[in-house]
């Protein structure tokens, strides 16, 4: 980032865009971006970093006798000399297109942000005050141990300010952290991973992690070549969140409505008011809820069927996707949800899912009389959008327990499912905890997930992946 547009505050680059535009209408998002991070390999840190940067978005309104198009312009590290040419980009890019589809009159009425003429929150270094010392002591306790770790860790902070034509002035700020941690065995013969999502790295703790990962290790000394089939397996938190962020990024209730996903009812219409799950299943989103805090209204740098820049500033409430095992809503923006008739649910930013368990993974695991334990998925693709099949491998450990214990470490699969069905065959769900997905943290992390039993998981093939 250049000097001149570090000394441009961001709400004064946002209020100097708005008055150099000349379109009918106008949104300007400032994202202010700062991280820090650490990386260790071998049981010792090998790089650290601090990185700053700013990405400036203009949207163009423009009414013509045939609808409003809309014309948008993203770059970084603007200055004040690029920002004209900037406004008059996107004012281009309006006027070059046709009538935008998704064209409602820009938000109004939404409360301004007090904070919005503040300087952008940021992180440094600092955040991995007290979490470096105790890495330190892992790093120590692995390395008696006979285990080597390997990771890292990110802390990244965006402040976000929202300006509009018809007088929006909103900012929120975003903090979000991840640590990743591999722990192997000199031979690399063994592996194991565990993962935690943060806002601050204050309630993260390596040497437990370590501990964890220690104990994971030791299972995996006596290995078990099992074959592909369907096994009771206990799917952990971090697994769960992965198939159903994928699930959620599949719930377009437009898509839905003409016939396109797993959410399209056979003869017209979605599959809401349907149950989906014999258990109590309750799955949401909400802003302000603890520790998962998000942002309480639109941000949309781009349209498509989950998103519209014309609803840039309207308000994100609380919502129920699934309520008591039932599909509740599907996701829309004003413009689909004029389409399909249904209310208007905006894009999450965090995602919930409780079914009033209360018992751990452990628990969980001591109540198994003959299934497999899984540690994570990854490589997660789509096979099926109709039914919502995915495909993807398990990784750094797949366990057989036996009457309540974990006896042996067993080759890795691949899978095929499909969420909604596993949310239909699930026996039990334990109590939900704040996770992190190990497939798409780097679009989403926000979560809190209860560990799934399923009686019949399908191990499709096995594979000869770590």
């Amino acid at each position: 980032m250049t000097s001149s547009s570090r000394t441009t505050k961001p709400h004064e680059i946002v209020e100097r865009a708005l008055e150099l535009s000349t379109a009918d209408g106008c949104v300007v998002i400032a994202d202010e971006q700062s991280s820090a991070n650490l990386r260790w390999a071998g049981n010792a840190l090998t790089t650290n970093g601090v990185t700053r940067g700013r990405t400036l978005t203009v949207i163009a309104t423009v009414d013509g006798k045939e609808g409003t198009a809309s014309g948008v312009v993203s770059r970084s590290a603007v200055t004040a000399a690029e920002l004209e040419p900037l406004v008059r980009a996107a004012e281009a890019a309006a006027r070059g297109a046709g009538p935008a589809e998704d064209a409602r009159p820009l938000v109004t009425g939404t409360p301004s942000s007090p904070d919005f003429a503040d300087a952008p929150a940021e992180t440094s270094s600092a955040v991995f005050a007290d979490f470096a010392p105790a890495l330190g002591e892992a790093f120590a306790r692995a390395r008696a141990g006979g285990r080597e770790l390997y990771g890292f860790a990110n802390h990244e902070l965006v402040s976000t300010y929202v300006g509009t034509s018809t007088g929006l002035r909103l900012r929120h700020d975003q903090p979000n952290g991840t640590l990743e941690l591999n722990a192997k065995s000199p031979d690399r013969q063994r592996s194991a991973w565990a993962g935690r999502a943060t806002r601050d790295f204050k309630d993260v703790d390596p040497t437990a992690l370590d501990a964890e990962l220690a104990v994971r290790l030791g299972w995996a000394e006596r290995k078990i070549d099992l074959p592909a089939g369907r096994y009771e397996t206990l799917l952990p938190p971090t697994a769960v969140a992965d198939l159903l962020i994928y699930q959620m990024w599949s719930a377009s209730a437009r898509d839905a409505v003409e016939g396109r996903t797993v959410f399209s009812k056979p003869g017209g219409g979605t599959r809401i008011g349907e149950r989906l799950s014999p258990l109590p299943l309750n799955l949401r989103s909400d802003p302000n809820a603890p520790g998962l805090e998000s942002a309480p209204f639109v941000i949309a740098h781009s349209s498509g069927d989950d998103a519209s820049v014309f609803d840039n500033g309207l308000p994100v409430p609380a919502t129920d996707w699934i309520t008591d095992g039932e599909l509740a809503r599907l996701t829309t923006t004003r413009h689909t949800a004029d389409l399909t008739g249904l209310p208007v649910s905006p894009s999450f930013g965090n995602l919930i899912l409780d079914a009033g368990g209360e018992k751990s993974l452990e628990e969980m695991v001591a109540a198994t009389e003959r299934g497999l334990l899984l540690t994570c998925l990854w490589y997660i693709r789509e096979v099926d959008p109709a039914t919502l099949l995915l495909t993807g491998l398990t990784r750094d450990g797949v366990y057989l327990v036996e009457g309540g214990q974990v006896v042996g470490e067993v080759n890795n699969f691949r899978f095929n499912e499909s969420p909604v069905d596993l949310l239909s065959r699930a026996s039990e769900a334990g109590r939900s905890e704040k996770t992190l997905p190990r497939e798409w943290n780097d679009w989403f992390t926000r979560t809190s997930m209860p560990a799934l039993r399923i009686p019949d998981f399908n191990m499709s093939s096995v594979s000869k992946g770590v």
